[in-house]
């Protein structure tokens, strides 16, 4: 078997669309219970948190590890799947795999949290280490899959996991229709590669989108100013917002985020920290440094919102004493 490049072994024929993120969501449901979706008041605006930290894995990337691996053919599942990952996505796809009987390889670089890794091998994956400065995990996973075939599970750059994570979108717009809002006129959302971004403007094409990303690894709202897609240009670059640290966007979610005029921010260190704390004192939630980048940009004034500002709390895997020097400061 031939070594492919990452980018040929997701299949180009396939876009993700609304029909898709509604599919998504209708598997989703009939799994899972819907994340609680909080208000919060910042400065007179009511905004509405999706609290996707409280999913079983502790972020959304369940939802697009769950579409993809239900859309397996059954020799597909026999062969397993690869995936690639800061640490969330891989557990949802080790999550996904596990309950379906799949087996699930998981590239991860080898600083990511060492509570990511203990929870995806205890998930049952095997976890496949590469030096997330000097190596491509694309890379590492088109030669796995060469040598021994299998699923490339993508974590961003994957019609079917981009409908997924949009799924948190009708998800979110149905229950505050419940509470007499017409929908999101506006969602704040993180972003690493972009694909909570693109589902999320698929599934909620009225609402403006804004992707926050953490300093130095801003490569999508760099990518979006330019019109041309950006890699991150210090993959050194210290940051604790471990999930939302990918090298560069896939063409599938950059078409997205362009059709759409998505507009990119980028939030300090310090004002991530500072949501996880208004996010533990005013809704007593547990916040990673990249679930917190949404809120973030909301308190910071870089996104401003509306009482239908939808705000993504994507996840929740924080190692706690690095939780606990946060909420103390």
């Amino acid at each position: 078997m031939t070594q492919q490049s990452p980018d040929t072994l997701i299949d180009p024929t396939r876009a993700p669309t609304l029909a898709g993120v509604e599919r998504a969501a209708a598997k989703v449901a009939a799994l899972l219970p819907p994340t609680p979706l909080l208000p919060l008041e910042i400065d007179g605006n009511t905004i509405w948190c999706k609290a996707e930290c409280l999913q079983p894995v502790g972020a959304f990337k369940i939802r697009g590890a769950w579409h993809r691996l239900t859309d397996l053919s059954p020799e597909q599942a026999n062969e397993g799947v690869v995936g690639v990952s800061s640490g969330n996505h891989a557990q949802g796809v080790a999550w996904a795999a596990k309950r379906l009987g799949i087996r699930a390889t998981i590239v991860m670089p080898s600083n990511a949290p060492a509570m990511k890794l203990a929870v995806t091998r205890k998930l049952g994956a095997e976890v496949i280490l590469y030096d997330r400065v000097i190596e491509s995990r694309d890379a590492v996973a088109a030669k796995l899959l060469a040598e021994r075939g299998g699923t490339l599970v993508h974590a961003y750059g994957d019609p079917w996991i981009i409908e997924g994570q949009g799924s948190a979108g009708i998800e979110a717009a149905a229950q505050m229709k419940a509470r007499g809002i017409d929908g999101p006129d506006k969602i704040v959302a993180c972003c690493g590669g972009g694909g909570l971004s693109a589902g999320l403007a698929l599934a909620c094409p009225d609402a403006e989108i804004v992707a926050v990303e953490p300093e130095g690894w801003d490569d999508v709202t760099r990518s979006l100013a330019a019109g041309e897609i950006l890699s991150v240009e210090d993959m050194a670059y210290p940051t604790e917002c471990d999930a939302l640290q990918t090298p560069e966007t896939w063409p599938i979610n950059f078409a997205v985020l362009q059709a759409r005029g998505v507009k990119g921010v980028a939030v300090t260190r310090g004002e991530v920290r500072d949501a996880i704390r208004l996010a533990f004192e005013r809704l007593h939630l547990v916040v990673e440094p990249g679930g917190a980048a949404a809120l973030a940009a909301v308190l910071a004034g870089k996104a401003s919102a509306t009482d239908a500002t939808l705000v993504t709390l994507s996840g929740g895997n924080v190692d706690p004493l690095k939780f606990a020097e946060i909420i103390s400061e």
